[in-house]
């Protein structure tokens, strides 16, 4: 199965977890793919067959400037092909923002109900002020992810 990582970071560490999933994706048997500055045409070049989104938090709870360009494109085109592929999302943020703790996480949700990619488990919310290794605190939710894939 094709495994379409798209990524939105501001200081690299959701780039560090988005690159370790692909690892653990591929260690699976999976074609993970991701590239942290992806276009629509390269996600679609692809051809993914399910979805993860790995996803910091920035601002009053935006996505990071490299994700914007992307998620415009897909909710501005809404790839009908994606319609009832499986996906997921790991958000990233910073429980003392309150509110808009991993927001960018909830828009990637929202987006993915839009196009009808099917979550397949609920979002992960990595939270920076508890973990120093959020790339091994997603390691649990990754093996459950992979299941659900099977």
């Amino acid at each position: 199965m094709k495994v379409a990582i798209l990524s939105g970071s501001v200081y690299g560490t959701a780039e560090e977890v988005a690159r370790h999933a692909e690892k653990i994706l591929r260690d699976a048997g999976f074609d993970a793919w991701h590239n942290a500055r992806a276009t629509l045409a390269d996600v679609q070049a692809f051809a993914p067959e399910a979805f993860l989104a790995v996803t910091a938090t920035t601002g009053m709870g935006e996505l990071p400037d490299n994700l914007q360009p992307l998620y415009h494109a897909i909710r501005d085109q809404l790839p009908a092909a994606w319609r009832g592929l499986p996906g997921g999302v790991i958000g990233l943020g910073d429980s003392s923002y309150g509110d808009t703790f991993c927001g960018g996480g909830e828009l990637m949700r929202e987006l993915f109900a839009e196009l009808g990619v099917r979550e397949v488990q609920d979002m992960l919310r990595l939270d920076a002020s508890e973990s120093v290794t959020p790339e091994t605190d997603a390691e649990p939710w990754l093996a459950e992810f992979i299941s659900a894939l099977r």
